[in-house]
């Protein structure tokens, strides 16, 4: 007797190919889910959504369940790349998978699998669902090294309950090797990489065409000029590379870092050295904040929190200041706070939620 019915988003790659497999083998009726979000220039030079199908449709075959394949490009570019390009023009770095994983992966696929039926939905995500006093919990991934609960934190309740992670106990290396015992042909399948379902595409080419290149200067702290930016668009806090700045060092010669944006003069300030002081930030304040729980974290607790994917845990304290918009501090400065991307707080292995940092401190 089958245990229910559960739709796995099959993007091709190995992850959610052994995430079917494993649900088939515990005796759930799985239907595959092949999700397609983007169709502007979609070639194979940059974009392997054909190649991704077929590879799809053949794990589907040798595990023996139906394939079906959705068309969500509408979806994504009014809910998730529309807000994409508004971010970036605003100066800010956006994390388009945490959007995508909200809006598509998370809200339009599963509407789409309660229309075939389903009783859960499941994906390949390195991450973990636990029940506890009458709450679902979001746990960090087994493997600490694919952890993916960062780009998940805006999940609600309702769609955590209705969510399997077949693999989220299991380490990569042992992944590849159940698709590759079991005869899967993606079993030694490269990662995907890049923007959310668009792909691995030369950055600033894609987004001027999008948006308008707007050059200008950069500037260090002191208003000097040290060279021409592209555009505030094509740079993020912290980056040293692709500044163009390289042979008119000044001081100690120190490599360059971006420390700032002026987008309303559109000037990039950048400093010189990893360890500048204008690098670290010992607080920041987050907007758009979803806690999984439905409520904030109580005050006056040392929590964890992550202001970019991979990176460590760091202690901090955090203060709700309304409904939508909290205050971290940080037990140390933090390095590189980008405005545009996601801080996620955490207590120990669980995910409790988080929000898009903005420009204050």
């Amino acid at each position: 007797m089958s245990k229910g019915r559960v739709v796995v988003g099959m993007s091709g790659g190995v992850d959610s190919s052994v995430a079917a497999l494993l649900l088939k083998q515990e005796g759930y009726d799985i239907v595959g889910l092949f999700m397609k979000n983007w169709e502007d220039d979609d070639t194979d030079e940059y974009c392997s959504s054909r190649q991704d199908l077929i590879d799809a449709a053949s794990v589907a075959d040798i595990i023996g369940i139906p394939l079906e394949a959705v068309n969500f490009s509408s979806e994504y570019k009014e809910r998730v790349f529309s807000q994409f390009l508004s971010e970036y023009k605003a100066g800010r770095t956006p994390n388009p998978d945490v959007l995508c994983n909200a809006e598509i992966k998370f809200k339009a696929f599963l509407q789409h699998a309660a229309g075939l039926g389903a009783d859960h939905i499941a994906t390949g995500h390195y991450a973990q669902v636990r029940q506890r006093n009458g709450l679902f919990e979001l746990l960090k991934g087994e493997d600490g090294n694919k952890d993916q609960s960062y780009f998940l934190y805006r999940l609600s309740q309702t769609q955590l309950s209705r969510t399997l992670f077949p693999i989220g106990h299991l380490y990569k290396r042992d992944v590849r090797k159940i698709a590759k015992d079991y005869g899967l042909p993606n079993f030694s399948k490269k990662d995907s990489t890049g923007i959310c379902f668009i792909g691995e595409r030369p950055f600033r080419e894609f987004l001027g065409r999008y948006l308008p290149n707007e050059p200008g200067d950069i500037r260090t702290p002191a208003g000097n000029v040290v060279g021409k930016h592209a555009g505030l668009m094509y740079y993020t806090i912290g980056q040293r590379q692709g500044l163009g700045i390289g042979g008119t060092r000044e001081g100690d010669g120190e490599p360059w870092y971006v420390t700032d944006k002026d987008v309303a003069q559109n000037i990039l300030i950048v400093v010189q050295g990893h360890d500048h002081p204008d690098l670290f930030k010992p607080s920041l304040t987050a907007n758009d904040i979803t806690w999984i729980s439905g409520r904030p974290p109580h005050r006056n607790w040392v929590y964890a929190a992550k202001i970019r994917y991979r990176q460590a845990d760091a202690p901090c304290a955090i203060t709700q200041l309304d409904q939508s918009k909290c205050r971290i501090e940080f037990a140390q400065p933090q390095w590189a706070v980008a405005p545009g991307q996601s801080v996620v707080v955490y207590e120990s292995k669980v995910c409790l939620g988080g929000g898009v940092i903005n420009d204050e401190y």
